[in-house]
Formats: structure tokens, C-alpha cells, sequence
């Protein structure tokens, strides 16, 4: 019988401010509490793995907190990472899961099983049973979605796992994309109470691998996309982009997170100064993506680009998904991981330079669209924790500063 250590080295070795509505958050950092802890509310590995990771930090100051973790092995035990979450409430309650179970998303288990999600398969999307499947997971936010791929024969979809009350807003989302020069996967079949979305796979590169390789889509073709969107029909009672909750939730991210840093908390009032009258007064006007940027796009052999993340689209604003999108391209020139072969500052200019031209914009109103939209994704340096957050969070507001001119 294997005897399981005390402890299981945890990384990245980080701090995090204390949360007096969640007293227990410390303990999420804490090796030795993890270690114990997974061993008292999870099946028991019959090996204990090498290390554990902290793959992915949300908090809500004052509400909740959850991490999510991979125990990794040695190569050599030829067993596969797996990921565990744990998760904290105002009320002191903690609560335990590990991948593919998730009560927030409750057809993830069946889905991510090959024999079930054959199941599946074969009840909502296919008209002739299907023998054999293969799952990948692409990606999971605990809690949020998950991104799956089934494989059968020669076919390949791309599965979308939600909140099932999301399900409304992705249908809805497609449909409006259908309005734009992007080509959309079509859906191929839906598991309501589960949550779970079959969409057809587009067989085109991702635009983030090919702006690392320097090959980036033409920006005329981006913008003829969007600008086919931006004159669908827009009904009023439709659901609007919530840009200035969203903004709220980063600004309490950083306050909590940076109370302490003196110089961090003096660049994001100064910051907020600017961005606060923006984000009250902005008011959508037109049916937008909403949330557009390069890892959302694939290009097509032809040179056409596809769109395949799609949910929050509706009442928005053109210059935002612009902003956005230039957003991430200067968030990934400026901090991202490969920026020696990367062309996202380069690809940046080329694409401010063609909207403004075309569209006839003031360089200050898209200058805000993209500091409020730089703003939200800063939160990644917390979301992706590690052990150089709190400079890397002081380095990218610095940018959202200089974004506002």
C-alpha cells in the first residue's frame, strides 16, 4: 500500500492581501494546506504527484475566491496532469471539485467521458449513432465554460460548456454574426439542461499562432467584417454589453489586490480619474462582438476570417471592438511571453491606422475604448498568477495610462 507524503511542493510560491470576508484565502497559497486538504475531500491518488500548480486565481473581494490547481507526476510514471479547484465563500464555507466535475457547469462530466459524451452525440447532434469518439479538453475556467473538441471518424466539433442559462446568449450571439463578413460555425446540436453546445469545426489557422509566426490577416478584412455587423438590426430590448460592470469588477480587483503597494495604487487612481466619467456615460449604439480579439479568429485558406467565440455579442459600441482588439495586440507586443518573433505592435498600427482612416474616428475616443478594454485584461496578471504579479499588474496599468495620451 503507497504511503502518501506530508506535502507536495506548490508553485508559484505567492502572496496574496488578505480578504477579511475570506479568511481562509491565505490557505489557497499554502502548500502543506492544499496538499492535506485535497487528500481529506478528494479521491485519493494512488501516487502522490510531483508538485502542484496554481493554474487559475478569481476573487471577488468580499464574496468569493477559487483556484484552481494541476497536480503534475514525473514523466516517467506515465500518469496525465489533473485539475482540482477549490473554492471559498463569504459564508466560510469552502467547497471541492476536481476536472471534469463542476456543479456550475453541469454537463461538463458527461461531456468530457468519451462513452457518455458518445452518448450525447449520439441523442442531440447525429442523425446515424456514431461507434467511437475522442475528447480533448482545450480549455476550462472553473466554474465559467469549458471548450471540449469531439473527434468521430472525420468529423470534428468543437463543444462549448456553460452555465446552461447562457445557452440563450451564444444561440443569440450566433445568430447576430450571421450579419457579418466573418464566416461562423454553425451549431450542431444543444444539451439545454446540461449546458452544452455542439458547433461545427472551421478549418482555418488561429490569428494569435499566425501573429507569433508574422503572419497576420489583412486588417481590411477584419474591419469588413465588423463593419457588416455594425449595421445589423439593433432592437432596443436586446441585451446590451454591461461595460461598466465589468469595469467595477476590475477596479475592485486592483484595490484589494494592490492595497498595499503604494506606487501600484497611485498609477491605478490615477487611472480610474480618467476612465470613471467614460465608463458611466457610455451607452451602446450599435449590434456589436463585443468582445473581439486575435485568439477569437481564425483565417481561412481563401484569406477569409472566422469567428468562433461569439456569446456576448449584441448593443455595443464599433470603436470597442476595435479598442479591444488593439488592446490585446498591445497587451501581447508590450508583456506577452513571445515577443521576439511576435507581430502584434507592428499588426497594432496597421490596424488604428486603417479605422481611423476608414471610419473617420477621433484618435482620443478610440484611445479610451482601448485603456477601459487594456484595464479589464489586466486582471490576467492576477487571474494567471505568479510570483511577479504585483509587477507585472504596476508594468500594465502604467500601459493603460499611456493608452489614454
Amino acid at each position: 500500500m503507497f504511503s502518501q507524503p506530508a506535502s507536495v511542493p506548490l508553485y508559484p510560491q505567492v502572496g496574496f492581501p488578505v480578504d477579511a470576508s475570506l479568511p481562509a484565502l491565505p490557505k489557497l497559497f499554502d502548500g502543506d494546506w492544499v496538499w492535506q486538504a485535497s487528500q481529506r475531500h478528494l479521491p485519493t491518488w494512488e501516487i502522490a504527484p510531483t508538485q502542484i500548480r496554481v493554474r487559475q486565481f478569481s476573487h471577488n473581494p468580499g464574496r468569493n475566491a477559487i483556484v484552481s490547481y494541476i497536480a503534475e507526476w514525473d514523466p516517467e510514471e506515465y500518469i496525465p496532469s489533473e485539475i482540482f479547484t477549490f473554492r471559498l465563500y463569504a459564508d466560510r464555507s469552502i467547497s471541492f471539485s476536481r476536472y471534469p466535475e463542476d456543479h456550475a457547469l453541469p454537463g461538463l462530466a458527461e461531456a468530457a467521458h468519451p462513452d457518455s459524451a458518445l452518448r450525447l452525440l449520439n441523442k442531440h447532434v447525429f442523425a446515424f449513432p456514431r461507434r467511437n469518439l475522442r475528447v480533448n479538453m482545450v480549455r476550462y475556467r472553473p466554474g465559467s465554460r469549458a471548450v471540449l473538441r469531439h473527434r468521430t471518424g472525420k468529423i470534428r466539433l468543437y463543444v462549448r460548456v456553460m452555465r446552461p442559462s447562457a445557452i440563450a446568449n451564444l444561440v443569440a450571439g450566433g445568430e447576430l454574426m450571421g450579419h457579418s463578413g466573418f464566416v461562423v460555425p454553425r451549431v450542431a446540436g444543444c444539451w439545454n439542461e446540461g449546458g452544452v453546445v455542439w458547433l461545427s469545426e472551421i478549418p482555418g489557422k488561429n490569428v494569435r499562432q499566425r501573429m507569433r509566426k508574422g503572419k497576420p490577416p489583412d486588417p481590411n478584412t477584419v474591419l469588413d467584417g465588423l463593419e457588416s455587423l455594425w449595421t445589423a438590426p439593433y432592437l432596443s430590448d436586446e441585451r446590451a454589453f454591461d461595460l461598466a460592470g465589468a469595469y467595477r469588477r476590475a477596479k475592485r480587483t486592483f484595490r484589494h489586490a494592490l492595497q498595499e503597494y503604494d506606487d501600484a495604487r497611485r498609477v491605478l487612481d490615477t487611472t480610474t480619474r480618467a476612465l470613471d466619467p467614460f465608463a458611466r456615460s457610455w451607452r451602446p449604439s450599435t449590434i456589436a462582438h463585443n468582445d473581439l480579439y486575435d485568439d477569437q479568429m481564425l483565417v481561412l485558406a481563401d484569406g477569409r476570417v472566422a469567428i468562433v467565440d461569439f456569446e456576448e455579442a449584441g448593443p455595443g459600441d464599433p470603436m470597442l471592438d476595435v479598442g479591444n482588439f488593439l488592446a490585446h495586440l498591445k497587451w501581447a507586443s508590450r508583456l506577452g511571453r513571445r515577443r521576439k518573433s511576435d507581430v502584434s505592435g507592428e499588426y497594432y498600427e496597421r490596424l488604428r491606422a486603417a479605422a481611423l482612416g476608414r471610419f473617420q474616428w477621433t484618435g482620443e475616443e478610440l484611445n479610451l475604448r482601448e485603456a477601459i478594454c487594456l484595464f479589464r485584461i489586466t486582471t490576467n496578471t492576477i487571474r494567471r498568477i505568479d510570483s511577479g504579479w504585483q509587477e507585472r499588474t504596476i508594468a500594465a496599468l502604467r500601459m493603460v495610462s499611456e493608452s489614454l495620451g
